[in-house]
């Protein structure tokens, strides 16, 4: 086996203690952090490495596996997509043009959010219309609209509407580093960007991190205390089923609801005319006494499977994970972490090196399984005969 790219760093786990030391702290915590205890982030990778894989080696054909996925009627390079973040380039300079970039190269979708330093237009242009963009939904309704009306002039192809931040975590790390809302900015913080002079240089030429989305609606000039307070004001994460209607009447594109952990919430989607939904804890850093991401898509899958499309994401962080998680019966699965710790540690290389290295790993694991395609994954699970 080649390896792709960089041979310093052929793992996640590499990228993640690279990325560690090359950005200051509360960046970093605010990426790897989760919510509370952290129980939940630990679970979501434990719980989804529980699933064991049988290999047929005998009765297989020995064919090159195809990692080809056809979703929304686009075929995909691989069954693994690029999870929206917020403050991405607060990690990294520019970090949200650099992982567009890297998706449309190598053939898979790329989430947009809200709150993240790239607007909508920008992603469009680099990602040449395929960007899908997950909606913080607004308290206001002209806000809303207006989100809707410039994804529709660009056409994007899907929205995802986030169902999981009725309240903002309880991050004890970032409410130490002053990124809470409102924000600070200590002398710790301070002392931390000038031990880390390249991700400070770069950040000075490249211009310091901003809502890039939500800058039109931004009264200008405001200080940190007031950023915070026009974040709380703007937006609304309860979503209810009169508000999805309403989406749903407005947008004619593909439209998915993500942040989903329960039965109840799948059937709510499927009675509005949503397209898919994506089974979501955000990455533990919302509530840590829910449970992990594979457990809610395990206990949802033998009702829906075939009824919606059913992707899922939180605790995937290599190719192995991928494989685990298609053959539990995912439809399609996302990475946010194993992404930001690339580009956190490589930069403008970062994107390309964890995209290739996870598709070898998938390739890998697919051969040894002597599985042919993504869809033939969910024959090889382990099911215990007890």
């Amino acid at each position: 086996m080649s390896w792709p790219n960089n041979t310093k760093y052929p793992t996640v786990d590499d990228l993640r203690n690279k990325a560690r030391k090359r950005i200051p702290k509360f960046a970093f915590e605010y990426l790897d952090g989760g919510c509370n205890e952290d129980v939940n982030l630990l679970k979501n990778t434990t719980e989804l490495r529980n699933l064991e894989l049988v290999p047929r080696y005998i009765v297989a054909n020995n064919e090159k596996p195809a990692l080809q996925t056809t979703l929304f009627g686009h075929t995909y390079d691989a069954p693994f997509g690029i999870a929206p973040v917020g403050l991405q380039g607060l990690m990294w300079p520019r970090a949200t043009e650099i992982l567009a970039k890297a998706s449309l190269q190598h053939n898979i979708p790329f989430i947009l959010s809200t709150v993240t330093t790239a607007n909508i237009e920008t992603v469009s242009k680099l990602t040449e219309g395929r960007a899908w963009f997950q909606l913080y939904h607004p308290a206001e309704e002209s806000l809303k609209n207006d989100l809707i009306k410039r994804l529709q002039a660009v056409q994007c192809p899907v929205l995802v509407l986030l169902c999981d931040v009725p309240s903002f975590g309880y991050r004890p790390r970032d409410i130490r580093n002053g990124l809470a809302m409102p924000p600070r900015m200590t002398f710790s913080n301070i002392i931390q960007i000038a031990l880390h002079p390249n991700w400070a240089l770069n950040t000075l030429f490249k211009g310091q991190p901003e809502f890039a989305n939500l800058k039109p609606y931004m009264p200008k000039g405001l200080n940190m205390k007031q950023l915070g307070q026009f974040m709380n004001r703007t937006f609304n994460g309860k979503l209810n089923k009169d508000k999805i209607a309403a989406i749903r009447n407005a947008w004619q594109g593909k439209l998915v609801l993500k942040g989903v952990a329960s039965t109840e919430d799948v059937d709510m989607a499927i009675q509005l005319g949503l397209d898919g939904v994506i089974v979501s804890n955000h990455g533990g850093r919302q509530l840590d006494a829910g449970q992990s991401s594979i457990a809610s898509l395990l206990d949802i899958l033998p009702n829906y499977k075939d009824k919606i499309t059913i992707m899922v994401d939180s605790g995937i962080r290599s190719g192995p994970d991928v494989a685990r998680a298609m053959a539990a019966g995912a439809d399609f699965t996302f990475m946010g972490r194993s992404f930001m710790y690339g580009v956190a540690a490589l930069g403008h290389t970062g994107a390309d090196h964890t995209i290739a290295i996870t598709k070898t790993q998938l390739q890998q694991v697919m051969e040894q399984l002597c599985c042919e395609s993504v869809t033939q994954l969910p024959k090889h699970l382990y099911q215990s005969k007890q």
